[in-house]
């Protein structure tokens, strides 16, 4: 008899019953009891009652018995965790016993019990199943830390369990080996900047030789791990993907797309004139057409892969065109997948295989899919030139069906074909004009009106046809109703005297008639410029138009590169980056491939913006005010609050670790980042393209005490003192204000941070500066409006390294017209904490009694330095040592005219201090330490040879990402 009896029953009493078997003597009764309590709790039933009875049966030797407790505990634990602490002991227990089956299920039961008061006690039976002779055993272990480390993360790295696990990556099992890189996987995504999975060339041998003994999933585990290293140059690339080549006959799907990922990044570094490289594209493509012979979910998901597959590389299978065409039985989703393959892979060599394939589904049932396919014709008249006359008759064949939706579609296909080849299709015209009646839909009638309007010459009847559409102005939707309004002012420039009602009647309509704002601005625009310059209006009207692009649909270049680096997982299935739609996306991080062979690309840092400076540096981008209105509208006009900010546990904890321990909340949350883009002219070179973020949760500055409590400067520093202080620089970095200041420290110019004509005649140049260990924003507010401005304050959004307004905005007397005020901003670093993009990037709201107004602007990374940043040699010898080199970054200062000891000056002046000094081969070499004030050290060697302009400066720091800041800093200093 099968075990479904034990679901069968619904007796009262039942609980009491189950008590008494479960503590009869006889050990078959017991089992009975036990397995009606699991069926009881399966079905939803609550028999946390018999907790302290079914533990009791925890003492057998039967195996089954004691799974079936296990489960019990697993489900019940977290409810009754006094009574689970009773288990305990039978767990020790089972870790000893001499069957690794019993050893093996006692820890993975121990893992997944989350309970903390029970967490400390299994540290020692973990330990020693993860030293177990028994493969089984370790395996098991390896995935129970990854479920440890969830519960209680202190925990596991206090017992050192991440080291065993390290450890585990070097066993004699394959399996062992998979689960381990399983679980550092499982943790380092949780925490991105831990460096857990230390790849290098010896550990990615012994993963490749466990590749070829492991399960599939196990499989799986190691190349997606595979798939996060950076191969050091080309033939490492080649030899790793020599050895992934034989997954791609794996029979499990699963293991294929990981195995296509692998090579996918690696052929990134392969040059393309490489034998191997053209060997290598011929084997990607006979794996991926058999994933399309399996059942339809799994071919969805090939589909969708392969689509960015195409996007990457057509060439891997741009033979296989015919595996894409469409079967009768696919369901729709295949379908309109396989349709958007075909036309990525047309080409010239089968574009006639292609068209003769899309004419025969234009006449299919399916409305979608044949809508689809009279899209697909037009498209590839867009992209094969060659073909256009072709699909032209295909789809002039088409429209003579007199398919409602059919005739539709064909239209707007049609209307992307004349702006693509102008000029040379247009004798279709009168066909299109005759099915006029029969449009419906807001797209075609909006491109039937475009061609009318734009081919107005040629169409005898054009006013009519256009006056048609006018009769039910006020019922069409705005597309149509935009469309509508500019192809009359186009027929009206091409022949004004007939149409000259016909151009009044659409204008009053737009204008006077009409409540939506576009048509409206659209129609006064036109009639402005009809009544003032009509040679000017025919200029902007009739332009020439730019022909349209091959492909509009393509994903851009950088998300593509990211995606294909998530090939096999969720994030290929929507073509969306895992940021965009996992929650709270602190362990997701931003992959990209590799850099080319030889495209001298850096492959160290990929997050680290691009040089700074520089004649050719895009546009600022600042917020625009209508996105951050809501938020900054919040600006507190109260009386400010006297309490200086309490410091964040993590910049606490920060400031005592000495390698950066607090590098956490310097990279922030990064899934409120979105992209506000609005031009800005800036006069300044070193403008670096700037992000903004929609929320400026900053606090608005304090009160006056706040900047006395911390020896703040007063907010306008004397003109006299402005003058002496470092006036001898002269140069580009001298600005004013260095009160106290060690000679000699650089502090960049004032530049144009908000322009007059965008605040309303407010005008904010500025810089910022370090002075005697005090961090300030040096202000100049210009009032160029002819009114009075007063009641400033301003307020910062989160930044990476938490700078605040420590004070309030000190502007003491109204600002006249014309009159310019120096202001010094008292600054702290214990604000809300998000990284941005670059990552000195700080956006500020500035409020007056006209308007709030917003910027951004960039602060030099100095400015975070701090002055007890001089560290002891052989703790820099340590932690040189202790930082990965991956984590090192090379820059060439040139034309650099100091001796080492004019350079040490120079740096020391700016908190850059020299631990070391070593003379090998007439080369100095300077080894310096820097500290920020979040706690984050950076190690750095320069290296200084006689007579050479020249100097190498090496880098490391465990967040990477200020590695290239940190350099543009030597630069400044040095050479001014």
């Amino acid at each position: 008899m099968t075990d479904s009896k034990y679901f069968t029953t619904t007796k009262k009493g039942e609980i009491f019953e189950l008590k008494a078997e479960l503590n009869s003597d006889k050990k078959e009764k017991k089992k009975e009891a036990v397995k009606k309590v699991i069926a009881s709790m399966t079905v939803g039933k609550d028999v946390s009652a018999l907790f302290p009875d079914v533990v009791n049966c925890m003492q057998t030797d039967n195996l089954e018995l004691k799974k079936l407790v296990y489960l019990y505990l697993m489900n019940y634990a977290k409810s009754q965790p006094d009574m689970a602490i009773m288990a305990v002991n039978t767990f020790v227990k089972d870790c000893e016993d001499p069957n690794p089956l019993i050893r093996a299920l006692a820890v993975r039961t121990m893992g997944c019990i989350r309970v903390d008061k029970i967490t400390e006690y299994l540290c020692e039976p973990l330990r020693k199943c993860l030293k177990d002779e028994d493969p089984y055993v370790r395996k098991t272990a390896a995935v129970c830390v990854a479920k440890l480390h969830d519960i209680n993360a202190q925990l596991v790295e206090d017992q050192g369990f991440l080291d065993t696990l390290k450890d585990l990556i070097s066993d004699s099992n394959p399996m062992v080996v998979a689960n381990a890189v399983a679980a550092l996987s499982e943790i380092a995504e949780s925490h991105p900047n831990s460096n857990l999975l230390d790849l290098n060339p010896q550990s990615i041998n012994k993963l490749l030789t466990a590749l070829n003994e492991c399960t599939e999933w196990g499989q799986i585990f190691i190349l997606d791990c595979l798939a996060n290293y950076t191969p050091r140059d080309d033939r490492e690339s080649q030899s790793i993907c020599e050895r992934v080549t034989p997954r791609l006959s794996h029979a499990n799907s699963a293991v294929v797309l990981s195995a296509v990922k692998v090579l996918m990044k690696f052929m990134e570094m392969l040059p393309k004139d490489l034998d191997y490289y053209g060997t290598l594209l011929k084997k990607l493509a006979p794996p991926l057409v058999t994933l399309l012979s399996a059942e339809p979910e799994l071919q969805y998901v090939a589909l969708r892969n392969i689509n960015l597959i195409v996007q990457k590389r057509p060439e891997i299978l741009k033979h296989e065109m015919k595996v894409f065409f469409v079967k009768y039985n696919d369901p729709i989703y295949v379908k309109l997948e396989k349709l958007d393959i075909m036309i990525r892979l047309a080409s010239q060599a089968n574009i006639a295989q292609v068209l003769a394939e899309l004419k025969e589904y234009a006449t299919e049932v399916d409305v979608d899919f044949v809508r689809k396919a009279v899209r697909a014709i037009g498209r590839c008249a867009i992209k094969v030139e060659q073909s256009a006359e072709r699909c032209v008759s295909t789809l002039l064949d088409l429209i003579q069906t007199k398919v409602n939706y059919v005739v539709q579609e064909a239209i707007v296909v049609i209307k992307d074909i004349f702006r693509k080849y102008p000029n040379k299709y247009e004798s279709v015209i009168a066909t299109l004009c005759e099915n006029l009646d029969s449009l419906d839909e807001p797209e075609a009638r909006a491109a039937m009106i475009w061609i009318v309007g734009e081919y107005a010459e040629r169409i005898d009847n054009a006013d009519e046809l256009l006056e048609s559409f006018l009769e039910g102005f006020h019922d069409e939707s705005t597309q149509v109703q935009l469309q509508l309004l500019t192809a009359i002012v186009k027929l009206f420039l091409k022949k004004p005297t007939e149409t000259q009602e016909l151009v009044q009647q659409v204008l009053s309509l737009a204008t006077q008639d009409s409540d939506n704002p576009d048509l409206r601005d659209r129609g006064y625009i036109y009639w402005r410029l009809l009544s003032t310059d009509p040679v000017a209006a025919k200029e902007v009207v009739l332009a020439e138009k730019p022909l349209i692009s091959e492909e509009t649909d393509l994903i851009e270049p950088t998300l593509l590169d990211e995606l294909i680096c998530h090939i096999g997982t969720l994030a290929s299935v929507y073509h969306k980056p895992p940021s965009a739609f996992v929650e709270g996306s602190r362990g997701v991080q931003h992959k990209r491939l590799p850099a080319r062979a030889g495209s001298g690309e850096s492959t160290e840092s990929p997050d680290v913006g691009q040089s700074v400076g520089g004649a050719d540096a895009p546009p600022a981008v600042i917020p625009s005010q209508g996105d951050l209105l809501g938020d900054l509208l919040n600006l507190d006009l109260a009386p400010p609050a006297t309490t200086v900010p309490a410091v964040p546990a993590s910049m606490q904890m920060g400031a005592m670790d000495l390698l950066g321990g607090g590098l956490d909340s310097l990279m922030g949350d990064e899934s409120e980042t979105h992209n506000i883009h609005q031009r800005m002219e800036s006069p300044s070179p070193q403008s670096l393209s700037e992000y903004s973020h929609p929320e400026l949760g900053g606090d608005i500055g304090g009160s006056p005490a706040i900047g006395a409590g911390m020896g703040a400067p007063p907010a306008v520093m004397p003109a006299s003192l402005n003058a002496a202080v470092g006036g001898g620089l002269g140069d580009l970095f001298d600005l004013g204000g260095g009160v106290g200041m060690p000679t000699g420290a650089f502090i960049p110019p004032k530049t144009l941070w908000l322009p007059a004509m965008k605040a309303k005649g407010l005008e904010i140049s500025g810089t910022f500066a370090r002075r005697s260990g005090v961090l300030q924003m040096d202000l100049s507010l210009t009032n160029k409006a002819l009114s009075v401005m007063s009641d400033f304050a301003i307020q910062f959004n989160r930044n990476s390294f938490g700078l605040a307004p420590a004070g309030p905005l000190q502007v003491l007397t109204p600002l006249t017209p014309n009159q310019t005020i120096d202001v010094a901003l008292p600054l702290s670093t214990v604000g809300p904490i998000m990284k941005m993009e670059p990552l000195t990037n700080l956006q500020v709201a500035v409020k007056n009694n006209i308007d709030v107004f917003y910027f951004s602007c960039q602060y030099p990374i100095s400015i975070l330095f701090v002055e007890d940043g001089k560290m002891d040699r052989q703790v820099f010898l340590a932690t040189w040592k202790d930082i990965p080199n991956d984590n090192e970054a090379q820059f060439q200062i040139k034309d650099c005219h100091l001796n080492s000891d004019a350079a040490t000056n120079k740096l020391q002046s700016s908190n850059i201090f020299t631990i070391a000094k070593r003379t090998v081969d007439g080369q100095d070499m300077l080894y310096q330490s820097i500290k920020l004030t979040n706690g984050i050290w950076i190690l750095a060697e320069l290296r200084v040879q006689a007579g050479s302009p020249n100097y190498v400066l090496s880098v490391k720091c465990r967040a990477s990402e200020v590695s290239q800041f940190v350099y543009q800093c030597y630069e400044l200093v040095l050479k001014n």
